[in-house]
């Protein structure tokens, strides 16, 4: 089993209802939201499989001295004890050869957030092997990220972290990126004009190597709570 911290909005959130449509999955559901798509399909696969989220501490295998149980609970405890905040507005954007929804003006809380959290849970972390280290493809990575990598098991942390909620894998052709662009903005433009708030966070689990992550637990932050109920 491996497990992640990520936030998602609520699974009755317009945001992540759309996303799960063009995802063609929802891991609040653990199930299809759509017929299969030949054209789509193919380019969210790897997206949908992780499920609708954007990484604040990147998958990782537990300790063997530790329990998801564990984790879990140091989980709703961090999250009370911070606040939320507002993200902003969001937007389709290109990140390298994907597309993914991300901040128009990206709040600094964001980063500290991504510190404490990074730094909070790394003692529930065990150490890459070397396949794991590989499948990162540490060559093209830069000598910064290389160190993130061996440091904290993944490369885009601190300086390198940049919130995004990926929406497709990797697109070369450019004829086909935009045409994916065109229909990611019609897919959403019903939702990018209402403002998310970082209000919660999400631990997220696969259950077996290879298998869809699963929402295990949506975590309210601080007052965020007391609304919730």
């Amino acid at each position: 089993m491996r497990a992640a911290i990520y936030f998602t909005p609520p699974a009755d959130h317009p945001l992540t209802e759309k996303a799960a449509t063009w995802l063609g999955r929802d891991a609040f559901e653990k199930g299809a939201t759509r017929d299969q798509d030949p054209e789509i399909d193919p380019l969210v696969a790897e997206p949908a499989r992780y499920g609708f989220h954007a990484t604040l501490k990147a998958p990782f295998r537990l300790k063997r001295d530790t329990s998801i149980d564990d984790l879990a609970l140091q989980l709703a405890r961090f999250a009370l004890q911070n606040t939320p905040f507002d993200l902003g507005y969001l937007t389709i954007n290109r990140v390298g050869s994907f597309f993914a929804l991300t901040p128009l003006s990206p709040p600094k809380s964001l980063a500290t957030l991504e510190e404490a959290i990074r730094t909070t849970f790394e003692p529930f972390r065990a150490p890459l092997s070397e396949a794991e280290i590989e499948r990162r493809q540490p060559a093209s990575l830069s000598a910064r990220q290389r160190e993130n990598l061996e440091r904290w098991g993944y490369p885009h942390v601190a300086e390198d972290f940049r919130f995004h909620m990926t929406l497709t894998g990797g697109i070369s052709e450019e004829a086909t990126a935009n045409a994916i662009e065109n229909k990611l903005l019609h897919h959403f433009a019903s939702v990018l004009d209402q403002p998310v708030a970082i209000d919660a966070l999400t631990l997220f689990v696969e259950p077996e190597p290879g298998a869809p992550f699963e929402v295990h637990t949506r975590y309210p932050l601080g007052n965020a709570f007391q609304s919730a109920e």
